[in-house]
């Protein structure tokens, strides 16, 4: 199963589909959970995630705004899709139960 990072990274680059690179992977986890994310971190879990066979990597085209450097793309993978969803999917069923979920009993 995914660990919470994981799942993060691969839901942000799903859905930035055609967009997805480090740098952009980042900042979409970044804004999503108001938390930081080291670079280094981003990328040793994407080393990781490709390795298992869940995101496919390449380089891109060099580019202007990057100084002439190549941007590293990723693509989830059929896998990677599946694995995101099965870690959705046990988060939801667990938390079924639970009182901010069903707005039962209190909250402290």
């Amino acid at each position: 199963m995914l660990g919470e990072f994981e799942y993060l990274l691969i839901t942000a680059a799903a859905g930035l589909g055609d967009g997805a690179y480090g740098a952009a992977i980042r900042e979409e986890i970044e804004t999503s959970t108001g938390r930081t994310c080291s670079i280094g971190a981003l990328y040793t879990t994407i080393e990781r995630l490709e390795t298992k066979g869940l995101l496919k990597t390449w380089m891109g085209e060099a580019t202007a705004q990057r100084g002439g450097r190549a941007k590293r793309m990723i693509r989830v993978t059929p896998k990677g899709v599946r694995a995101a969803k099965d870690f959705y999917d046990a988060v939801a069923k667990v938390s079924r139960g639970a009182s901010w979920v069903t707005h039962r009993g209190s909250t402290s």
